[in-house]
């Protein structure tokens, strides 16, 4: 049963819908200066964000199985991002659900039991996720500190077992970006559930 379910949740994964705007490696982020609302009553902006060697932006919400599995790992990748001088934004584009599930007061209350330790913004009207093509919950897209797309996928290579992990996806190009080196991997599949965009 649980294999079924596994297989399952990947199927999602694979079959999210992307919207029409895809930004390709080394293409440069739009909407920047946009202030979004985060969880702590504040809005804030990419802009406000990035920090001296670039930005992670994880698109995220509260309920799917494939977050569950992940967020355990944010606040790590957080800790990880501010130590390469990169800053790191979680942003939730479920605009279906932002009257249910995925609504401000149920981001509050899930960053809160969560102990969150980044911002965790409304991207509201899906603005983002449709700009730059995010595709799944989680989906990851790092940039430069010029904005310019340099990884988007997975985090690493292991939803179901942190301490499984072979291919930190993530944390890698995240060192190779702050360090001046080439990303060696820029791409890979992302997995989880679909977008509910506007």
């Amino acid at each position: 049963m649980k294999t079924l379910l596994s297989f399952i949740f990947v199927f999602l994964g694979f079959i999210a819908f992307a919207g029409e705007n895809q930004l390709s490696v080394g293409d440069k982020a739009e909407h920047t200066s946009v202030k979004m609302l985060g969880v702590s009553g504040d809005k804030m902006s990419l802009d406000d964000a990035v920090d001296q060697n670039g930005l992670v932006l994880i698109f995220s919400c509260n309920t799917c199985p494939f977050v569950k599995k992940w967020e355990g790992r944010y606040n790590g990748l957080k800790k990880w991002a501010d130590e390469h001088e990169i800053g790191m934004v979680v942003v939730n584009s479920n605009y279906r659900n932002f009257d249910g599930v995925d609504s401000y007061e149920a981001m509050q209350k899930h960053a809160k039991e969560q102990s969150y330790n980044f911002p965790y913004l409304v991207d509201e009207n899906s603005l983002l996720a449709n700009a730059y093509g995010g595709q799944t919950t989680p989906h990851v897209f790092l940039f430069n500190e010029d904005f310019e797309l340099v990884y988007k996928g997975a985090i690493d290579d292991n939803y179901d077992d942190a301490s499984g992990v072979d291919k930190a996806y993530l944390k890698s190009a995240i060192e190779q970006l702050a360090s001046g080196e080439e990303i060696v991997q820029t791409e890979t599949k992302p997995v989880g559930c679909s977008i509910k965009r506007k």
